[in-house]
């Protein structure tokens, strides 16, 4: 009967206790719910808000030096001549990639014509009137299936080409003829720059290469630190004198003696640990003036350094990884949320600060995001995921026009002999 007794007292005290999220074995709950301490967000972003400043500040850019670079070891395109009537006067037409989400690509512009290259690696040569004047491809069936994106750089007659799936040749721009062919161990994730006859190009392993433009023979290689992610965003070159500096994954800009490959200094920006635990990180290309080297980040940071010894000149709150524009000592960016900014080159000083999309309703413009911008004379030329192009007068910043260029995804401008250019998906859009 004790025993039966017990058994009964038991069981009504468990009912009451155990399961019972209020009862005293809980009291704790709330406390080491609120409390967590061996929990770590890694995906958290900082809140960035951003409001317009100086709207009334006027500055004159009419006497502002123009140009007609297309290409340029720095970086540093400036203002360029184009008069902006944005009349639709060519369509260079190639087979569309698939599952594309960018457009990071850049034709070859030549005086009579332009390259470009389609879905299965083949590559186009256009005269003026659209035509194709020669089309080849140097890659294998198993190789097509991989659908190889190509990077161009053009020495004389000869086209330098490096891709996705680590090979790199050189063609001759007038029949298309292969000079040379080889392969690398890692696949390419960088522009192209050139230097007498050497061809520089960075690969997913962080590597920088070196190599020979007659025969491709490798020069030298440096590596630096690899992450464990791979970057979803080019990596960047310039050179300047005897020295190559370029971007990797993790934020370091390194700078190298273009002979020797050893390293002349270099600048980290991002802890390695931050890096390899978030997988967005995006920075822009690397643009010099000769005396310091300017870049941005979507970590809310827009750096100028010191060319020469690789020490930070100053750093600015601006959240963008666009290609920026200098133009005597004025710098122009355009953040990710949208607002164009007018920076004094040598101090940092933010001049003045537009919302280019303003136009667009609230519940809309959280989607869009900037692709890239050219300036042609006074005008900024800004594409958009949206498939849009808003025109800027830099004079006062004000939004003069939005036109619509492609049903989404578009590259950049491009900006060539009094002509604007933009990449869809499908073909490329020549505007006078």
């Amino acid at each position: 009967m004790n025993k039966l007794i017990i058994i009964v007292i038991s069981l009504v005290f468990l009912n009451h206790c155990s399961l019972n999220e209020n009862s005293r074995i809980w009291k704790d709950k709330d406390q080491k719910i609120d409390n967590p301490k061996n929990v770590k967000k890694i995906f958290s972003e900082e809140k960035k808000i951003t409001i317009e400043l100086n709207q009334k500040l006027k500055l004159d850019f009419s006497k502002s030096k123009t140009n007609n670079k297309i290409v340029d070891n720095k970086n540093d395109y400036g203002f360029q001549n184009y008069s902006g009537l944005i009349n639709k006067v060519g369509n260079y037409k190639f087979s569309k990639f698939d599952d594309i989400d960018q457009l990071n690509f850049k034709p070859i512009f030549l005086n009579d014509g332009l390259i470009f290259f389609d879905k299965k690696g083949s590559i186009y040569r256009y005269s003026n009137s659209q035509k194709v004047l020669w089309k080849k491809n140097y890659y294998s069936k198993a190789e097509k299936k991989l659908k190889p994106k190509l990077n161009f750089i053009l020495e004389g007659e000869n086209l330098l080409v490096t891709d996705n799936i680590a090979k790199y040749y050189s063609i001759n721009i007038n029949s298309g003829e292969l000079n040379w062919s080889k392969n690398n161990t890692y696949s390419f994730n960088s522009e192209i720059k050139k230097h007498k006859n050497r061809i520089f190009v960075v690969d997913y392993k962080n590597t920088l290469r070196s190599y020979n433009i007659n025969d491709g023979s490798e020069l030298w290689n440096l590596q630096t630190e690899d992450s464990f992610t791979i970057s979803n965003t080019k990596f960047s070159l310039i050179i300047i004198n005897d020295m190559v500096v370029f971007s990797n994954s993790i934020g370091d800009i390194t700078a190298v003696d273009i002979k020797t490959g050893l390293i002349i200094w270099q600048l980290p920006t991002q802890s390695s640990k931050m890096i390899n635990e978030t997988y967005n990180f995006k920075t822009s290309k690397l643009v010099s003036d000769g005396k310091s080297i300017f870049f941005s980040n979507n970590k809310n940071e827009f750096y100028s350094v010191d060319a020469k010894t690789g020490t930070t000149n100053w750093i600015d709150k601006i959240n963008s990884n666009l290609t920026p524009i200098i133009s005597g000592n004025f710098l122009f960016t355009v953040s990710n949320e949208g607002y164009l900014y007018l920076i004094e080159k040598n101090e940092g000083n933010i001049l003045r600060i537009t919302d280019v999309y303003k136009d667009y309703k609230i519940k809309n413009r959280k989607d869009i995001k900037p692709i890239g911008f050219a300036i042609g004379d006074t005008r900024l030329y800004l594409t958009n995921t949206d498939g849009k192009m808003i025109i800027v007068e830099l004079d006062f910043g004000k939004v003069i026009s939005i036109e619509k260029v492609a049903g989404n995804f578009t590259s950049r401008p491009f900006i060539y002999n009094q002509n604007l250019f933009v990449i869809r998906n499908g073909s490329i859009v020549q505007y006078n």
